[in-house]
């Protein structure tokens, strides 16, 4: 019995005059401030809640009572916004 032949599939290759216009601007690194100022609003996040319930309510400020807990989680999820964009 004869035996078939073996097909050898074609390798794709995207064409190069057709390019997405993100892939060119994706290539910036990203500035040094971003990382840091992340990491700080995680930080200071986890510092305010730690603060509000060792304080028992009193501090960082009173008067603004539950408020407080979204002060300090808030920071946590605008850092997760600003890693976001990190490269």
């Amino acid at each position: 019995m004869p035996k078939s032949q073996v097909r050898k599939k074609k390798v794709y290759t995207p064409p190069t005059e057709i390019r997405p216009a993100s892939a060119a601007a994706s290539n910036k690194p990203s500035p040094v401030w971003l990382p840091m100022t992340a990491v700080f609003l995680i930080v200071f996040g986890i510092a305010w809640l730690v603060v509000y319930y060792l304080s028992e309510q009193q501090y960082p400020v009173a008067a603004w009572q539950y408020w407080n807990l979204l002060v300090g989680f808030g920071c946590m999820v605008a850092s997760l916004g600003i890693l976001s964009r990190w490269r």
